[in-house]
């Protein structure tokens, strides 16, 4: 069993994105919402010195549980959200 340390992300609705702000630097996951009911997960971006931390999937499960939240659909454009889409049957209802 690996210990993912739990990272508090925040939805900045203002920027479109979530965020988790580490060590004076910031990871990001950004959005746009093409429709009321469709999220689409554009950019996830997490600095290279925070890296192989697991903030991205951090970013990845806020992103989900807030479209969950919120019944939307998501259009994973980001590479990184379809393969950890891929990834995790659980999410496979969210896709748009």
């Amino acid at each position: 069993m690996t210990d993912t340390p739990a990272y508090t992300v925040s939805h900045n609705a203002a920027e479109h994105r979530f965020e988790v702000p580490l060590d004076g630097q910031l990871a990001v996951a950004e959005y746009r919402m093409p429709s009321r009911s469709v999220m689409r997960l554009t950019h996830t971006e997490v600095p290279q010195a925070l890296e192989g931390r697991g903030i991205a999937g951090a970013l990845a499960r806020a992103a989900m549980a807030h479209a969950r939240e919120h019944q939307l659909k998501i259009d994973a454009q980001c590479p990184y959200m379809r393969a950890y889409m891929d990834k995790h049957p659980e999410t496979h209802d969210l896709r748009a």
